[in-house]
């Protein structure tokens, strides 16, 4: 879970996970849209991989990155737990 949180704690991973909720990207597509290095790009991919916020899969000489919903949805759940039943 931690680090689901610390992946989760960079505006420019966020980003990423808003591009990948359109459409799978390449890593290459992704860089593009930043003004950022490409090595930086890449450390960040590796952290969304990490927490299994994202799965990559190679394609030839790409790498193609797409969302992985079910680690948001076990976050959600584990989350909602704390929510009160209170009134």
């Amino acid at each position: 879970m931690n680090t689901l949180f610390k992946a989760l704690n960079d505006a420019t991973r966020r980003e990423i996970l808003e591009m990948l909720k359109e459409k799978d990207l390449t890593a290459g597509e992704i860089a593009d849209r930043f003004s950022i290095s490409k090595p930086s790009i890449s450390h960040h991919l590796d952290l969304l991989r990490q927490a299994g916020l994202v799965v990559s899969v190679k394609e030839g000489q790409f790498i193609c990155y797409s969302l992985n919903t079910t680690v948001m949805d076990e976050m959600l759940k584990w989350v909602m737990q704390f929510k009160s039943e209170k009134k």
